[in-house]
């Protein structure tokens, strides 16, 4: 009885463990189309399915772009066009969804905006026919931080970590920039690291960055108590947000060399041309004297070398506990 009773059970586990899987197999093939959010942290998009009530092209646009505007009814993702920001007009001419937005497009923070960007050319061009997105504030086309026309954007404008590969682990070189130890140059450091797939390569830099440099004759740049808030890229520029201790400032480490450490640092990865900061989400104002926070800054490698020492390779062997991760 008590065999009979626990091969039961065991082929009850089985069944219920089989139909688990087939049920998650099912969820994720069930929908042709998703809606992407925004997570409750702003770090990345979160994408639901979703089965729209007609397929005619233009109720199906109209559709998602009411979708992207409503609000969730859970806390751990939020409508990706925020409130304050509204969708004024529309209309489709050679492929490109041209969506122009009100004045309070204008008034997002960076991080918020990309991610807006991101969620909305990530969700319209599922529709057939939409190969692009354009974005017009008040009938003006969208420039980025730079004053450059934002144009045509499709899902391959944007760099985003897509999460598949949960909990597996991969190997990286980063090069990361520090102060040298008179706080007047950058010292470069190459670093071998094993780091969560999870984790985008830009917020890996930035992490690592932040650690300070395992070699002798480099100082940290950013203040211990600095934390990412979050980091975004998108056609070539790579938007970090910090929180209010990164103007914790260590006077004795020049000015440039604190920016130049983090822009050289990230733009040591292929996809990134520029980087601007921000201070819990503001860019205006200065870093300290001069360096203006609403720059978009190219990286400037006059500053390594000045101490006339050599770049250095290191390994992280436990980069595991190390990265965060």
């Amino acid at each position: 009885m008590k065999m009979r009773t626990w091969a039961g059970l065991l082929f009850g586990l089985a069944a219920m463990l089989l139909g688990m899987l087939s049920g998650c197999s099912s969820r994720r093939e069930k929908f042709d189309y998703y809606i992407s959010y925004v997570d409750s942290e702003q770090t990345q998009t979160v994408q639901t399915g979703y089965e729209p009530k007609n397929e005619a092209v233009d109720a199906m646009i109209q559709e998602f772009l009411d979708q992207l505007t409503t609000d969730t009814d859970t806390v751990e993702y939020v409508k990706a066009i925020p409130e304050g920001v509204e969708i004024r007009s529309w209309e489709v001419a050679q492929d490109c969804l041209k969506l122009n937005f009100s004045s309070g497009y204008d008034r997002l923070d960076p991080i918020t905006e990309i991610l807006c960007r991101l969620a909305v050319v990530r969700t319209m061009t599922q529709i057939e026919g939409i190969e692009s997105v354009c974005f017009t504030v008040m009938g003006e086309p969208l420039r980025d931080s730079a004053g450059n026309k934002v144009g045509k954007m499709t899902i391959d404008s944007f760099v985003e970590n897509p999460g598949e590969q949960i909990n597996s682990f991969q190997h990286a070189s980063i090069d990361l920039y520090f102060a040298n130890r008179d706080g007047n140059g950058l010292v470069k450091e190459t670093q071998e690291v094993y780091y969560n797939s999870n984790i985008s390569m830009e917020k890996l830099v930035m992490e690592h960055l932040m650690m300070g440099p395992k070699s002798d004759g480099a100082c940290k740049t950013i203040p211990d108590e600095t934390k990412i808030i979050n980091v975004a890229v998108a056609d070539g520029s790579c938007y970090v947000n910090l929180d209010e201790h990164f103007k914790n400032h260590n006077y004795e480490i020049q000015e440039p060399i604190v920016i130049y450490s983090i822009v050289d640092s990230l733009a040591s990865l292929e996809n990134i041309q520029r980087v601007q900061i921000s201070v819990n989400g503001d860019t205006s104002g200065k870093y300290r004297d001069s360096m203006e926070l609403s720059e978009m800054y190219v990286p400037d490698y006059s500053f390594v070398g000045v101490s006339k020492k050599s770049p250095v390779v290191v390994k992280d062997v436990d980069g595991t506990k190390k990265d965060g991760t």
